[in-house]
């Protein structure tokens, strides 16, 4: 006859479940700050690039200038909306709306540029424009990244039960990075051919 007594089952579950539910309830805490984290970084990826463009544009309006003088509403419209864009402290959603006016300053300028066929075929302002280009393109990566992690955020925001322990930790859906206008949808325009045509 075995004396052994079998193992009670209701006290090791009413250990076990506090537990499980505590190590998940961690285990959900650590990936939302890890999320969190990398949306900082990737919205730091994308202020870079801004800064980048912001380093640009001055070298772009001083050659502009120096084949269209004349031009200087358009220009000083272009340097205004780059220094309100440098001192915007705002969240990423407001910091891109005043980038906006930015690229659209910067469209403004490029269709100035067009009845200059000098100021298209000079070698500095097409290296200016491609560098601007290779710019708009790290930009839209950059947002691209960024909104793929503010999706996954706020998908474990918004899921039942991680939502209980982003509710408690006072942590809610994050904004994508969407432009509103039309022009700010798209990067400055630039016709390499007909520059290269010119040249």
């Amino acid at each position: 006859m075995d004396n052994t007594s079998p193992v009670p089952i209701i006290p090791i579950i009413l250990i076990a479940v506090p537990v499980l539910i505590l190590i998940w309830a961690v285990i959900t805490m650590n990936r939302l700050t890890q999320l969190r984290n990398m949306l900082r970084e990737s919205w730091s990826d994308i202020d870079i690039q801004l800064r980048r463009r912001h380093d640009l544009i001055p070298n772009l309006v001083e050659t502009v200038r120096g084949y269209a003088a004349h031009e200087s509403s358009v220009l000083e419209s272009v340097m205004q909306a780059r220094a309100a864009a440098m001192v915007a402290t705002k969240s990423p959603v407001a910091q891109l709306a005043v980038e906006g006016s930015v690229v659209s300053a910067l469209n403004g300028m490029f269709v100035v540029a067009e009845g200059y066929p000098r100021l298209k075929a000079s070698a500095q302002f097409v290296a200016l424009q491609q560098e601007l280009a290779n710019t708009e393109d790290r930009i839209a990566a950059a947002r691209r990244f960024y909104n793929a992690n503010v999706k996954d955020y706020n998908t474990l925001c918004a899921s039942f039960p991680s939502s209980l322990i982003a509710g408690l930790r006072g942590l809610s859906p994050i904004t994508f990075l969407e432009l509103d206008t039309v022009n700010a949808r798209q990067a400055p325009q630039i016709n390499l051919s007909s520059m290269q045509g010119n040249a």
